[in-house]
């Protein structure tokens, strides 16, 4: 392997191939434990030794990346340097150090290196120090058990492998950089990808695309939007939309559910604060209009918030100045106001229970958001989609409807619209795996496991089968929707007849909150 002029060791062109062949596959996929022993690999294919290690700078420790004629734990240990004045001494050499056979120093591989009785006696020690843009990287040692091992090695072939094992490391870095970063940017594109799916719109029906039209209508501008429509038909995924197709989709989206928020922190919430402005204000703490500055906020269920707070969040939504509690400086942020509530705020402002200026200045372009039952085509689609997402769960187990099951989701009545389809659909696919047999790759969802006629939100809940028997005679031939409006309404006003008239006693028995079960009332004509 090597050729020897004038007693000493010099490079041959076979060993210059060998060295490129190593050195080449580090350009490779590979991890950087594969790297580092390639590297190790040309180190020991062109030095003669024993042992050989390379050693990163992690702190004020050396950690092993690689070694050779080591034991197996020698890949566990960490090496302080200011404790090994050997190691100590390569590192800050920039040139390669060769100990004498009588120096006195301490050997840190005493022990590591597996010898006759465990202890490294008279032998061959050297190393160099690997610096990467004039930065300490680390160093390689090598040992010889057999004094004089070293004396034959050429100072110039010592040097450039040093300087080429350099280059190596800055060069695996660069690509081991590039590698993490191109897969950030997977994990960034399939997280993208992940958000638009989980805010996607699903359908095809007439209402849907009349949806979809007002979207992209309002979108492009900076109009205030006030999206309407009951519990569990999207309005979120509305509020998304708009700001994902708006020239604002680069910035934020910041969501309040101001249905959660606790009327004494509400100004803190949206507007910020500052230390000591209230008790357990023990530093200063930017609202969400500050973290929206640039792209939109989000007020989700408006219609809950308190009228001491809708005066200043009008303030706030017409300038865009605003204060931080306990603050006198003047912020002041650009922010789009996307809304959402399923409160009729019309009627609320006439009952005095919301500011009618806010109002108007919310409602600048109103988006209906369309019940499901009045897109039933799109139950199809929208069951593909949330079936393919427990399918993942359940470790990709096929799930199908069966054609009963079908026209039993077309048939109900949905008052908890999308929302409640996914959780049906959810429930029903779970019960469809259990029941499935261990080897079946299938699971079939039937009738059964959609438990619709038990569900809390169902318009039969509760009914006696008397009273199911009375409705079922008093059903009249029509369209569904009829049907099921005269269904609905009948047995409402036996329920509020149980309740002697009382509307949230019913409401609770019904499994409908207070103002899904008001505006259920006023369609179905009931007073």
């Amino acid at each position: 392997m090597f050729e020897i002029l004038g007693g000493r060791v010099t490079l041959t062109s076979a060993l210059y191939q060998v060295l490129a062949e190593i050195l080449g596959d580090l350009s490779k996929h590979m991890t950087s434990q594969a790297r580092y022993q390639r590297l190790m690999d040309a180190w020991l294919t062109l030095m003669p030794c024993d042992a050989c290690a390379m050693l990163q700078l992690e702190g004020h420790q050396l950690v092993p990346r690689s070694v050779n004629g080591f034991g197996s734990d020698m890949m566990g240990r960490q090496f302080a340097v200011d404790e090994h004045p050997r190691l100590a001494h390569i590192l800050h050499s920039r040139q390669y150090v060769r100990f004498d056979l009588d120096c006195t120093l301490p050997d840190p591989y005493d022990g590591l290196i597996p010898t006759e009785d465990g202890h490294l006696h008279v032998h061959d020690c050297m190393g160099a120090s690997l610096y990467i843009d004039e930065q300490p990287w680390g160093v390689i040692t090598l040992d010889a058990l057999t004094p004089g091992t070293f004396d034959q090695i050429d100072p110039p072939l010592l040097h450039t492998l040093i300087r080429i094992t350099e280059a190596a490391i800055k060069t695996a870095a660069l690509i081991e950089r590039l590698e993490q970063e191109a897969e950030h940017q997977t994990e960034v594109a399939r997280a993208i990808y992940e958000q638009k799916a989980k805010f996607s719109f699903i359908g095809q029906s007439p209402a849907f695309n009349r949806l979809m039209d007002e979207i992209e209508t309002v979108a492009q501008s900076d109009l205030t939007v006030l999206i309407t429509g009951e519990t569990g038909v999207g309005k979120e995924l509305v509020a998304h939309s708009i700001h994902q197709a708006s020239g604002r989709a680069d910035a934020p989206l910041v969501a309040v559910n101001c249905a959660a928020l606790p009327e004494a922190l509400v100004e803190s919430e949206l507007f910020g604060h500052v230390a000591g402005a209230f008790s357990g204000a023990t530093k200063n703490r930017a609202g969400k209009f500050e973290l929206a500055d640039g792209g939109s906020l989000f007020l989700d269920e408006v219609g809950e918030l308190p009228l001491v707070a809708q005066s200043k969040l009008l303030r706030a939504i017409q300038s865009g100045d605003l204060q931080r509690v306990g603050s006198d400086r003047e912020l002041h942020v650009d922010v789009r106001i996307i809304a959402a509530t399923n409160r009729n705020l019309s009627q609320e402002v006439a009952e005095g229970r919301f500011r009618a200026d806010l109002y108007h200045r919310l409602s600048i372009y109103p988006i209906a958001v369309p019940g499901l039952r009045d897109r039933l085509s799109d139950i199809g689609p929208l069951s593909g989609f949330f079936l393919s997402r427990m399918q993942r769960k359940l470790g990709h187990i096929n799930l199908a409807l069966s054609q009963s099951s079908e026209q039993a989701l077309v048939s109900y009545g949905w008052p908890g619209n999308v929302r409640e389809l996914e959780h049906v659909l959810s429930r029903a696919a779970l019960k469809a795996f259990a029941e499935r047999g261990k080897q079946d790759r299938l699971a079939v969802i039937e009738p059964h496991h959609l438990g619709l006629n038990e569900s809390s939100h169902s318009v039969s809940v509760g009914l006696t089968t008397a009273a199911k028997q009375d409705a079922c005679a008093e059903f009249q031939a029509g369209d569904l929707k009829s049907a099921m409006d005269e269904f609905q309404a009948n047995y409402i006003r036996k329920s509020l007849v149980a309740f002697q008239g009382n509307r949230s006693k019913t409401a609770a028995a019904l499994g409908l909150d207070r103002s899904n079960f008001h505006r259920l009332l006023k369609r179905l004509d009931i007073s």
